[in-house]
Formats: structure tokens, C-alpha cells, sequence
């Protein structure tokens, strides 16, 4: 038996990794604040299973207890493999520096940065208590190797994101167990973000027009296409290098 905790699961490409591991046979959790009433409709339909759990991931005591009861119920079965997608993020707030507010700055370093490390700490204690292997899965992006105007939190958060992946991997390694944790970059995908930062002001997003063409010229890849990327590269979890980051456009 296979466990997957997925964060973000309510809609976009937390949705669609949740549907591709589902069709290859492996149980989910979904982890969001908003319940999606179409996975366990599908898990049916894949002969698997779905469950919700909601948490807001802006809170990191909520996301402590919540993390800790599931990584106590899935480990404690015994599966042979558990993949912790943490895939829940936020662009927002997009604007200068100068010109941020300051409790959207704290919910968007607990949601792209602090929860992931929370998350990831409690399921490795469970997973060497347990003897479970486990395959940690950061959804990143390009955004955390280079700077752009309006962006300073979500870049400054995803290369946070990037290290912090090559530290837990490195750690792994050195410790000599069989858990791996690596990086997935998506690309420009067409999701509920793409309409907040194409909503921008270029005073708050001077690339604003770039990602508005995007969208006009159909550039923009579907979730379900860089969801079934990201299940293929899982398959076989002995070739996946500890620590890299995979991009889906080296993938696809």
C-alpha cells in the first residue's frame, strides 16, 4: 500500500497531482481549507481512496496538530512507500518593496515556506519511527533563481523553498536512510494564480503585459499535463536524485 499527502488539493494542480496518483493506485489525503467533493468521487471510480482533511496552512500551531494526526494515521499503517507533495502556495502580495503589509507578508512565508518545513520535519520523525520510506515532493518555482519586480516575497520564499530541499536531502543522505526529497518546477500553468498576477497593476508587476500574452497566445500548459509529468517522474522513486530540482519542461 501507498499513501500520498497532498497539499493545495481544493483546485488547480493539487487537484490534478491528487487525480494522476489516484489513478496509478495510490491513496490520498488531500490536505486545503475548501473540500473538492470530485476526488473521492474519482477514487471510487480508481478503486482507491480519498480523504479530506482541512487546515489552514497560513497557521502553523493548525498546521502542527493537523500534520501530526496524519502522519500518525498513515504511518502507523505500515505502507510500504508515503509521498508528501507539498504543493499549497500563493504568489500574493504582489507589489514593491515599500509597499507590502506586513500579516500578508507573515501568511505568505507560512504558507510557501514555514508549513512545508513543519510538514516535512514531523512525517521524517514519523517515517524513521515507523521504518516507512518517504519521498518528499516542494513544488518550487523559477521565480526562487532569479529576482522579479513585485515579486520579492514569492521569490525570496521558493529559493527558501529550494534550499531547504538540498538541506533535508543532503541530511538524508549523510544519515544513510532511503527517504528522498526533491524539488518540482511546473512552469507557467493555467490556474487560479495565473488570474491574480495578470490582475496586477504594472506599478506592482512590471512583467504584468508578459503574462497577459501568456494567456491570449495559449502558452499557459494545463495542471492535468504537469500533474502527469510529475506522477511519471515518481514511478520509480530509485532513480529520483536526492536533493535536485526537476523541471517539468525537461520532463514533458
Amino acid at each position: 500500500m501507498q499513501y500520498a499527502v497532498v497539499t493545495g488539493t481544493s483546485r488547480g494542480l493539487g487537484e490534478s497531482i491528487a487525480k494522476k496518483l489516484m489513478k496509478i493506485g495510490i491513496h490520498i489525503i488531500g490536505v486545503s481549507r475548501n473540500e473538492n467533493e470530485g476526488l473521492a468521487l474519482y477514487a471510487k471510480e480508481c478503486g482507491t481512496s480519498y480523504v479530506h482533511v482541512p487546515c489552514d496552512i497560513r497557521n502553523p500551531k493548525q498546521v502542527e496538530e493537523v500534520f501530526t494526526k496524519i502522519g500518525e494515521t498513515v504511518f502507523d499503517q505500515r505502507p510500504e512507500l508515503v509521498y508528501l507533495i507539498n504543493n499549497a502556495g500563493v504568489v500574493e502580495p504582489i507589489d514593491h518593496v515599500g509597499n507590502l503589509d506586513a500579516m500578508k507578508l507573515s501568511d505568505h512565508v507560512n504558507v510557501n515556506l514555514l508549513a512545508p518545513m513543519v510538514i516535512t520535519n514531523l512525517f521524517l520523525q514519523r517515517a524513521e519511527q515507523t521504518a516507512t520510506r518517504l519521498i518528499t515532493v516542494n513544488v518550487t518555482s523559477g521565480a526562487g533563481e532569479s529576482a522579479v519586480y513585485g515579486w520579492s516575497a514569492y521569490c525570496s520564499t521558493k529559493a527558501g523553498l529550494n534550499r531547504y530541499t538540498e538541506t533535508v536531502a543532503l541530511e538524508q543522505e549523510e544519515r544513510g536512510t532511503n527517504n528522498k526529497t526533491i524539488a518540482f518546477s511546473p512552469g507557467i500553468m493555467d490556474t487560479k494564480m495565473q488570474d491574480q498576477i495578470r490582475s496586477s497593476t504594472e506599478d506592482a508587476f512590471k512583467e504584468v503585459e508578459k503574462f497577459k500574452q501568456y494567456k491570449e497566445n495559449n502558452l499557459l500548459k494545463s495542471t492535468d499535463r504537469i500533474a502527469g509529468a510529475l506522477a511519471d517522474l515518481l514511478r520509480d522513486g530509485n532513480k529520483l536524485q536526492n536533493g535536485k530540482i526537476y523541471y517539468v519542461k525537461e520532463l514533458l
